[in-house]
């Protein structure tokens, strides 16, 4: 599986920060729950990942 690659699964996520100073990213689907910590630097550096990804997006579907 890739990232074109199409799935049809629901998955909810939810994002916030821990009571130990870090961000997780929590994925639930299918029964199975996947947490994901990440320190406040590497948070940052996601999300400017996915800001570059939606504005890469945006052209491919301009």
């Amino acid at each position: 599986m890739g990232i074109n690659s199409e799935r049809d699964i629901e998955a909810n996520m939810q994002i916030g920060p821990t009571d130990t100073g870090m961000v997780r990213l929590f994925v639930e689907a299918d029964g199975v729950e996947i947490p994901m910590d990440f320190d406040p630097e590497e948070a940052e550096e996601i999300a400017e990942e996915i800001r570059a990804a939606a504005q890469a997006a945006r052209l491919v579907k301009g």
